[in-house]
């Protein structure tokens, strides 16, 4: 009898030999010989059939997850412990790439984030699955991108960027792309000093079309935008659950849903009922029911690895760029009205004072029986209902308001950082034209859904610390004691106080917001306050949440939009034992690394919705060059101020230039600008009228002149015109006059 060594056993040596895993060297390896070879060959036919065994050349095998001894990799960047990491620059495999630390030596040239290596790839001995990369040779720099306008000149042209901060470049290769046009280009290598040269990459149709604002900013940071095929045909063969099978029955809880009239998804719904405890009387027992994306989008998958790489959804005015395909975040994912979906909820047991003194967590159906607006839900408390809203004032809205107060008085106690700073929201026309700008207004029913959705975090984290379960938590750590400090010596100068030399609590914050609250100063307080604030970010770690006052708090309720929730979701599914669509081993393990990745997602969304709001802002008032506007001094610089407009919010610079002939110094620690002579000092929160000099809607650059500073008045000479010109300079121009005279004068006589 022929005996052939196992599937295992194979794949064992292959990643203990990547050098040397060609078929004849597994066949000598394992004393294959003779009619053995047959049924020898048919088992590594199989194996490759099944995906197993990877071809890595002409000759050599690797095993799945594994990487050929010599094979090109990307690098992508620094880790947080500061090693140089790459990827593949193939990788087809259903499992996550392998990570590759690349073991730089003496003589190494710099490598950055993009570059192309051909290295040798040793498995590591320290890391199970991953490898060592040594450099081979460095194939080619990273081809930088940027994006803005063509201009043809000749055979070439300009690329005049959109980034503000970016140098035009020549194009020596335009393809064809016409004068005007919004392009992509990708610099090419050329001298250390002037202008870069660049080619044409991908054209992008009209800058001044209303919908290329929000393509701008994803071009520019760099969004993924299209979902591959695979990810969109995973999407697409997904089923609806039927049935009950390891879920509990919440199809008869009054779980509806309450957002945006614009909203996109429906991934939170809540209700509320009086807790039938004797023990708690007057108590609540809150219902919060979360799309159960992890039955959908399980671990290592190709929606999986997209969601991951994306982080977050995107969202901007005109659109918006999801975690998932529509199949998914439009339809299977989302809690829409009348239609069974899974869910996992959590049961919020809270006392007649607020205080949730238990909670439990269940994977179950649910159905709702409406899907709501805020507007919907508070016109209806406030005595105005409708149809919908009619039949369930009584038995749905009263309650959830009627816990939500008990809710509040206990949030009030613990004393979250309350910060007061009106959202602007940008109105568009159905072809995307900027129409107006308002404040989002604040109701109680948007005060209800966060702070439910806050309780229902809160319970998560508790629950997985619980069960000693590894997940991502919501870091906010406390405020660096130098910007205290420079944040105490600027509310002085407004004549408020901050206390000194306690341990830092929100309640000292909220105090201060307090008295400002109904004073001039309000908004130069409350943006001072959050300006001293760390970011927030992902981390394995618990370093608490400091701006809502909690000691441990995880992202649970919007996991169609973040992959920190759906971690989180894994991490439920494995604590209760629910399914094996729970948190795998490989997740549990890259928890760190998926929570560097998912925090700078989230930064890059966040610059790039902003980015797309200055844009705009800029557009909407670009046919308003010269008019007034009333506004705050919202930020000092070396260069100049900024000025934030109260009717739309946009901010704009006065470069220091405008303000007369006196020279400013820029006082850092207070963040002002004083004349070096008369002591006049601008600080940050002043009150100021500015005239609109230049709006470039392609930057969302606005210019602005000033008119008038409280605390200043008018500058004495405005730059530019015959007043605003420097004594001095006004003597060298009559000394040249003269001298012209004098010399037309001899040529006369």
């Amino acid at each position: 009898m022929i005996e052939l060594p196992s599937k295992a056993d194979i794949l064992e040596w292959v990643r203990e030999n990547p050098g040397k895993a060609s078929k004849r060297d597994i066949g000598r390896a394992f004393g294959i010989k003779g009619a053995a070879r047959v049924p020898f060959k048919q088992l590594i036919r199989e194996m490759q059939q099944s995906g197993e065994l990877k071809k890595s050349g002409r000759r050599a095998y690797r095993g799945e997850g594994g990487l050929p001894p010599v094979g090109m990799i990307v690098v992508t960047g620094p880790s947080d412990d500061g090693d140089l990491m790459a990827t593949p620059q193939a990788w087809e495999d259903e499992t996550a790439p392998p990570r590759i630390l690349i073991t730089e030596k003496k003589g190494d040239p710099a490598l950055g984030k993009g570059d192309r290596l051909l290295a040798k790839l040793i498995p590591s001995s320290t890391e199970d699955g991953a490898f060592e990369a040594r450099l081979i040779k460095k194939i080619a720099a990273s081809a930088k991108r940027a994006l803005g306008v063509f201009r043809a000149e000749g055979s070439g042209g300009r690329l005049i960027p959109v980034d503000r901060k970016q140098d035009e470049m020549i194009i020596v290769d335009a393809g064809d792309a016409v004068d005007g046009e919004l392009v992509e280009v990708e610099t090419l290598p050329g001298p250390k000093y002037g202008l870069r040269r660049a080619q044409v990459a991908e054209r992008l149709g009209d800058p001044g079309a209303a919908r290329s604002v929000s393509l701008i900013a994803i071009h520019t940071h760099d969004i993924p935008n299209a979902f591959p095929n695979a990810v969109v045909e995973a999407g697409e063969k997904a089923k609806p659950v039927r049935g009950l099978k390891g879920r509990e029955d919440l199809r008869d809880l009054p779980l509806v849903t309450i957002d945006p009239a614009d909203a996109r998804d429906h991934d939170d719904a809540v209700c509320a009922l009086p807790d039938d405890d004797p023990a708690n009387g007057g108590g609540w027992a809150v219902w919060v029911a979360i799309a159960d994306v992890a039955h959908y989008v399980t671990p290592g998958s190709a929606l999986d690895r997209e969601a991951r790489k994306r982080g977050n959804s995107t969202y901007f005015p005109d659109r918006v760029v999801p975690m998932l395909p529509e199949a998914l975040s439009g339809d299977l994912c989302s809690l829409h009205e009348g239609v069974e979906r899974p869910c996992i909820a959590v049961r919020l047991v809270l006392t007649p004072d607020g205080d949730l003194a238990s909670h439990s967590f269940h994977r179950g159906m649910m159905r709702s029986p409406a899907s709501l607006t805020y507007e919907q839900a508070q016109a209806a408390i406030d005595g105005q209902t409708d149809e919908v809203t009619g039949p369930l004032l009584e038995p749905v809205l009263k309650p959830l308001y009627a816990a939500y107060a008990a809710a509040a008085s206990a949030r009030d106690r613990r004393q979250p950082l309350a910060l007061d700073l009106p959202e602007r929201r940008i109105e568009l026309s159905p072809e995307g034209v900027v129409t107006s700008v308002k404040y989002r207004e604040r109701l109680a029913a948007h005060q209800l859904i966060e702070e439910f959705m806050i309780l229902a975090n809160v319970a998560a984290a508790e629950t997985l610390e619980r069960r000693k379960r590894a997940f991502l938590y919501r870091v906010h750590e406390e405020p660096n004691p130098l910007k205290m400090d420079a944040l105490r010596e600027q509310v002085e100068e407004a004549g408020f106080n901050l206390a000194k030399g306690q341990v830092l609590m929100t309640k000292h914050l909220n105090a201060l917001l307090n008295a400002a609250a109904g004073t001039p100063e309000a908004e130069l307080i409350n943006l001072s306050v959050l300006r001293a604030q760390t970011q927030a970010y992902y981390s394995p770690d618990n370093f608490s949440h400091f701006g809502l006052a909690l000691r441990s708090y995880a992202h649970f309720t919007s996991p169609i939009r973040r992959y920190a929730d759906l971690v989180v979701h894994r991490a439920l599914i494995a604590a209760h034992g629910w399914g094996k669509d729970g948190q795998s081993a490989e997740e549990e393990a890259m928890l760190k690394e998926t929570a560097e990745h998912i925090s700078s997602t989230e930064r890059r969304s966040m610059l790039a919705e902003r980015d797309t709001t200055d844009r705009y802002l800029s557009t909407y008032l670009s046919d308003q060059i010269g008019a007034e506007f009333e506004g705050r001094v919202s930020g000092i610089a070396r260069f100049g101020l900024f000025v934030k407009l109260d009717e739309t919010g946009a901010d704009g610079l006065v470069p220091v230039s405008s303000l007369g002939s006196e020279y400013f110094r820029f006082d850092e620690t207070r963040m002002a600008l004083i004349g070096e002579k008369s002591g006049k000092t601008i600080m940050a929160g002043a009150r100021a009228r500015v005239r609109l000099k230049e709006a470039t809607p392609l930057t969302g650059g606005l210019l602005f002149e000033v008119l008038e500073v409280e605390g200043f008045g008018k500058p004495t000479r405005a730059a530019g015109g015959r007043k605003g010109t420097p004594r001095r300079k006004l003597g060298q121009a009559k000394a040249r006059k003269i001298k012209a005279a004098k010399k037309a004068r001899r040529k006369g006589g």
